[in-house]
């Protein structure tokens, strides 16, 4: 039985740790990526069933969502309906944070949670790559896997999540948005390709020890390869003021303007380096925010 509304919520993230190009169990090759993601980033939708046979959608602008909805609808709905989808969200737009990802997934849920129905992950993954083309991995914010964005479906799911990260968030480039649909698809050498081999190896041994210092070098090896493809203004300033403060390495959002500091939480100096790495930015001319992995659902601390 179908209820009278339904919602849904999703999160956003502050970029990529990781992506590449990566075989899947059977030798195959995929685009891939592991996120970072920030819970305070959240979009918040929710579905109204009406007469019609059409959605109306609040903002009109989130047409991503509103077809999003409309396929879930199609692939899960007993009967045909339309509906009223209302979206809420406070994650950035442009700047490689998830958020037409966020809107997809939670207009998804939304949809699900009307219709009474627990279909599996990977069957959401599909209507929102469907929906959107691309479609970052946080539908799975509670384990860390390897995920194929392109086409929906996990590379790996690795044993444990990921380890509490504390950074310092920096758009490189505010006055410039991102639209991650328009990017042409990198085009990583053999050479490189052959690099990502390792780095997962790296990587899968950083969330299993919960190896911040060994994540943040798999990161920052990952933002370097891609900065080929996408330029942050000054990238080697801030992970110069990075390492002058004891930072792990650097995360960037492969497809938007935003990077990330990272600092290990449990390092008892972390508060003040990073206070003192955020004071360095700032007379850089940047806007620097500290997010930290235990207040990140009251949000950044500036």
């Amino acid at each position: 039985m179908y209820e009278t509304q339904g919602n849904g919520e999703a999160t956003g993230h502050h970029g990529e740790l990781l992506q590449g190009v990566f075989e899947d169990k059977n030798g195959r090759l995929h685009r891939g990526l592991i996120s970072l993601p920030c819970r305070r980033l959240k979009s918040k939708a929710t579905f109204r069933a009406t007469g019609g046979e059409k959605i109306c959608i609040t903002p009109p602008h989130c047409h991503k969502a509103e077809r999003a909805a409309e396929l879930a609808l199609k692939r899960f709905a007993r009967i045909r309906t339309g509906g009223h989808l209302s979206i809420k969200s406070n994650i950035p737009v442009g700047r490689g944070m998830g958020s037409s990802t966020a809107d997809v997934l939670a207009s998804i849920l939304a949809v699900l949670n009307y219709l009474n129905v627990q279909p599996s992950s990977g069957s959401i993954m599909q209507v929102a790559v469907n929906a959107e083309t691309a479609c970052d991995s946080t539908l799975f914010s509670q384990q860390a896997v390897l995920f194929a964005h392109r086409e929906g479906i996990v590379i790996e799911s690795f044993s444990n999540s990921l380890p509490p990260i504390d950074y310092i968030s920096v758009d490189t480039a505010p006055e410039r948005t991102v639209d991650t649909l328009a990017l042409e698809p990198a085009h990583y050498s053999a050479a490189e390709i052959e690099t990502f081999r390792p780095l997962r190896g790296l990587l899968r041994r950083a969330i299993s020890a919960s190896d911040l210092g060994l994540l943040g070098l798999v990161s920052t090896a990952s933002a370097r390869i891609n900065e080929r493809f996408l330029r942050k203004p000054r990238l080697h300033d801030i992970q110069a003021i990075g390492v002058r403060h004891g930072a792990v390495g650097i995360q960037v959002a492969h497809s938007g303007t935003v990077v990330g500091l990272m600092f290990d939480p449990t390092n008892r100096k972390t508060a003040e380096n990073m206070e003192r790495a955020t004071c360095d930015l700032r007379i850089d001319g940047f806007k620097p925010s500290i997010v930290s992995h235990e207040s990140e659902l009251g949000g950044m601390s500036v």
